[in-house]
């Protein structure tokens, strides 16, 4: 099982499940403004998976997949803030920084949340910081019986999270829909 990381104050005690680390307080509330700004400055298109139309408001860098292609394709490149966040939070969480090719804006405004999922198999570990409102990180892996392990991890505002291993490859997860507005950073490398 991975060592969860603390590099700042007490972190959430996690669930016995390999490759899950979470980094409370992983920047400080001022820099915690200035990302949900510039998040919200940058090109929000609402998610879309196909002929669906999500309630999260997203944008990518690097790299984005097309979901009628399933496959990655282009997206612009990242600015200056962002690869300046991807090089602390892949050094924090022992991952070369450029090996982090995508990025990934999310808001989430009231009702918004994201289903259970597992990240497409181009992309490998993950790397993700949420911002504004508490959040719940759900984790579930079928069992042989047909029913489901379940762990729920809880991410207040600024903590940054990884998911490889086997969190990343045997668990899906999920955020309960949002009651309040919150944004999150994500990071992925690629396979």
């Amino acid at each position: 099982m991975t060592q969860q990381i603390d590099l700042f104050s007490d972190s959430p005690t996690l669930p016995p499940v390999g490759g899950l680390q979470v980094i409370a307080d992983a920047i400080d509330a001022g820099e915690e403004q200035a990302l949900s700004a510039r998040i919200d400055a940058a090109p929000l298109e609402p998610f879309r998976f196909g002929q669906w139309t999500g309630k999260r408001m997203t944008a990518h860098y690097g790299s984005a997949y097309d979901y009628q292609r399933s496959r990655p394709i282009p997206a612009p490149p990242m600015p200056p803030w962002l690869l300046d966040l991807r090089e602390r939070l892949g050094e924090w969480f022992r991952i070369a920084p450029v090996a982090l090719q995508q990025a990934l804006l999310i808001r989430y405004d009231p009702g918004a949340g994201i289903g259970w999922h597992r990240d497409r198999p181009q992309y490998g570990e993950v790397i993700g910081l949420s911002l504004g409102a508490p959040a719940t990180l759900r984790l579930r892996q079928r069992l042989p019986d047909g029913g489901f392990a379940r762990h729920a991890v809880p991410l207040a505002p600024r903590a940054a999270y990884l998911l490889s291993g086997e969190v990343r490859e045997s668990w899906e997860h999920s955020i309960v829909p949002m009651e309040q507005t919150r944004r999150s950073i994500t990071f992925r490398t690629m396979r």
